[in-house]
């Protein structure tokens, strides 16, 4: 690992893929960039993790933790929208769960990948909008997906909630089964910098993003994109063609001032994050 690196974090999932190619394709050395991408399994709340004890520099977070984590203190700001496009969660119960749905699940114990995760933070924005007691919510640090696929079956939780195409091979296969969804209402992921290199390397990290957005809109438009996603993540043809008809990523660099103040007021109303009066002013740095 190089100091002088971009140290890049996300989720292994196919919102990905670009960096990736990217990667693949040499076109961050070809542009004199130091590019280090790593999945994270553990999602947003190990990445904002890593970004605390330096691991990363730089990571795609899901809008929900990205905001929190800087509002509650951490020396990192949101700096782009990487997907433009809601997020859909699934929200899962093992195969052989009684609940059939989220009102005979209610009470019941959700599966996390930890605290301060979007499985922990969305769990609890699904609950306000049931107009559940949130102080009742139950919460069990499983650490990703692949916990989760082991812990809810083990009765460790109830409930888990991931984004609905990833999970959907461990529907079919019959060890989930999806009881609802919760999109979100804001963008999907962000990119999280670290005030360290946002105030230092500010320009070499646009041109990695502008790097990125081209190969966001290869993979939109290749004849073989969703045989190329399917079969990298293990996904079907007509998921994949679903999930590419709804997926925007994002080329601007403008802040988005609606979607942010949306997070943030949720957050505050939900006391996720410490501060009030927050607004975007709070959280952003202009590329």
């Amino acid at each position: 690992m190089s100091l002088k690196s971009l140290r890049i974090g996300g989720v292994p999932e196919h919102f990905n893929l670009p960096w990736h190619l990217a990667c693949e394709a040499g076109a961050f050395a070809d542009a004199g960039l130091d590019v280090e991408y790593r999945d994270f399994p553990g999602g947003t709340g190990a990445m904002t993790g890593a970004l605390k004890n330096d691991e990363l520099n730089v990571a795609i977070v899901l809008s929900e933790g990205g905001v929190a984590n800087v509002l509650n203190g951490a020396p990192n700001r949101l700096c782009k929208v990487y997907v433009d496009s809601p997020l859909i969660w699934g929200i899962h119960v093992p195969a052989s769960s009684r609940f059939e749905t989220m009102d005979e699940a209610r009470g019941s114990r959700y599966a996390i990948s930890r605290f301060g995760s979007g499985s922990h933070l969305m769990a609890i924005v699904d609950a306000a909008e049931r107009g559940w007691e949130l102080d009742a919510l139950q919460f069990v640090k499983v650490g990703g997906l692949a916990g989760a696929l082991a812990g809810l079956p083990a009765g460790d939780a109830e409930l888990f909630m991931w984004e609905r195409f990833m999970t959907q091979p461990h529907v079919d296969d019959g060890t989930f089964r999806r009881i609802d969804e919760r999109p979100t209402k804001w963008p999907s992921f962000m990119i999280c910098a670290t005030l360290d290199l946002l105030e230092s390397r500010a320009d070499e990290l646009r041109k990695a993003l502008e790097i990125v957005s081209r190969f966001c809109k290869n993979v939109e438009t290749r004849s073989d994109n969703v045989q190329l996603i399917a079969d990298r993540y293990s996904l079907s043809e007509g998921d994949t063609a679903e999930w590419l008809d709804n997926i925007c990523w994002s080329d601007s660099f403008d802040r988005p001032d609606e979607e942010l103040a949306e997070v943030i007021s949720y957050l505050q109303r939900l006391e996720i994050v410490k501060t009030r009066n927050a607004n975007p002013d709070d959280v952003w740095f202009q590329l």
